[in-house]
């Protein structure tokens, strides 16, 4: 064969898969734009976020903790019950005495210094802390529906990107191999493209399975874990908003639940030391009832008969004047103080490092869009255009084929990266859907401000 003719063979063959390459190109681009049309989406933001609401176990915890309070409140205000009893003295058998003085008695126990007044107090504010907390909770919950939301939007425009990628490697194996017969290409060509094709599988691989899980911890966060990766309706190509800086971080410290569940605690505080400052306040006993007296009269042989006894008695604060309680008391308070002070600057740490991916993520989105992206396009262009005419090898294309995937996937990381820190910023900077909700106070820090000197009040708050 002349080196004519072998010429020709050649052109023939690069003719023959130019096809397959422009037919891949124009997928990738479609697949770049996401103008793919597909069925209706099954799910929205919206009902994925009812559904959590409907679901989410957290939700109902953070009630139980507000019914919890409310049941303390009560228990804490009710009167002590009274204690009614058999009582006997000078049980003997003797000839005077005969068996006795034998009757019963009712005793009862009148806090005073508004002991109850004050435990109710507490325990109310309690309830106040817990509605704050669950008011926390649900906006924690609703966060981070959203927060995996745009996470599986990136991650299944992610498997389309590399999905593309994918075939079009595989594509560019067959071409090479038949460059390669064809004595247009060369052995280390065909390598360089069956590596391609091979990261491209690996990096497809990964992208699948970070969709599934994605999936299913959407699925736990709306209570469904045997939610599957299903169609859902937005674009990571929405316009992503321009947030302000300043009005932004205004509204976080205002309107925080983190900082309203922080003041309410401290409210709680509050009342705890005067409750502590009540309790060496001497509870007053009462006990009285009637009681038969068979002891004898020396006079007319006759017994005594019927009698009443009474007995009153207040606790005497001598040695305990609930003087660590009180100290405790006021010293929670200050942590109390402390900790909304303390909250205030970590909201405003975290909003200045939210704040900060948020504009590095929103401006490398947009140059990845409206610049890079275009630019990678045109080039992959250029060079396929180039190949055919016989004025580029082919590792060219491979090379300007990689760079225009790579961009795609770093535009998707940015873009994702932008929407999860406005969800962060407009959503006042909390997520965390399947933590469990705080419980206000410990759980019983209230009842250790209120320790007991002594008194008889049975109906102290446990």
């Amino acid at each position: 064969m002349n080196v004519t003719a072998q010429f020709g063979l050649r052109l023939r063959a690069v003719a023959s898969v130019l096809g397959m390459l422009a037919s891949a190109l124009a997928l990738a681009v479609t697949c770049l734009a996401q103008t793919a049309v597909t069925a209706a989406p099954v799910l929205t933001l919206e009902q994925l976020e009812q559904r959590a609401l409907e679901r989410n176990p957290t939700l109902a915890q953070a009630q139980a903790v507000i019914d919890a309070a409310k049941g303390r409140a009560r228990q804490a205000g009710l009167f002590p019950n009274p204690t009614i009893g058999y009582t006997g003295d000078e049980i003997s058998r003797g000839p005077i005495i005969r068996g006795g003085e034998h009757g019963l008695f009712v005793a009862q126990t009148f806090p005073l210094g508004g002991k109850l007044r004050l435990s109710r107090d507490i325990y109310e504010r309690e309830v106040a802390e817990a509605e704050a907390v669950a008011n926390q909770q649900r906006r924690r919950v609703v966060n981070t529906v959203r927060l995996l939301y745009y996470a599986a939007l990136a991650a299944e425009r992610r498997v389309q990107v590399r999905e593309n990628l994918a075939r079009l490697s595989a594509e560019a194996v067959g071409v090479s191999r038949q460059l390669l017969n064809t004595g247009a290409a060369d052995r280390p060509d065909v390598l360089e493209s069956e590596i391609e094709a091979q990261r491209a599988q690996l990096a497809l691989n990964t992208a699948k399975n970070a969709r599934f899980r994605l999936w299913k911890q959407m699925g736990a966060v709306t209570g469904d874990p045997d939610l599957a990766p299903t169609e859902i309706s937005g674009s990571l190509d929405d316009a992503i908003p321009e947030l302000v800086r300043d009005p932004l971080l205004v509204d976080l410290l205002h309107d925080s639940p983190e900082v309203a569940a922080a003041r309410a605690a401290q409210d709680r505080a509050e009342a705890a030391p005067a409750r502590a400052r009540g309790e060496p306040v001497p509870d007053l006993t009462v006990r009285a009832g009637p009681r038969y007296n068979r002891e004898l009269l020396e006079l007319n042989a006759r017994p005594v008969g019927w009698e009443l006894a009474a007995e009153a008695g207040f606790t005497i604060p001598l040695f305990n004047r609930n003087q660590g309680a009180i100290a405790a008391g006021i010293a929670d308070l200050s942590r109390a103080k402390q900790e909304v002070s303390r909250l205030d600057l970590e909201l405003r740490a975290r909003f200045a490092s939210a704040f900060d991916d948020y504009l590095t993520s929103l401006r490398m989105a947009e140059s990845y869009r409206l610049d890079l992206i275009p630019r990678a396009e045109e080039s992959y262009r250029l060079y396929l255009t180039r190949y055919q005419g016989m004025a580029a090898a082919y590792p060219q294309v491979l090379i300007a084929q990689r760079t225009l995937f790579q961009v795609s996937d770093a535009y998707v990381d940015a873009a994702e990266s932008a929407w999860m820190a406005v969800v962060q910023l407009q959503g006042l900077l909390l997520g965390g859907g399947l933590d469990m909700p705080a419980v206000p106070g410990g759980a019983g820090s209230a009842d250790r401000m209120m320790m007991s000197t002594g008194s008889m009040n049975p109906n102290r708050p446990r």
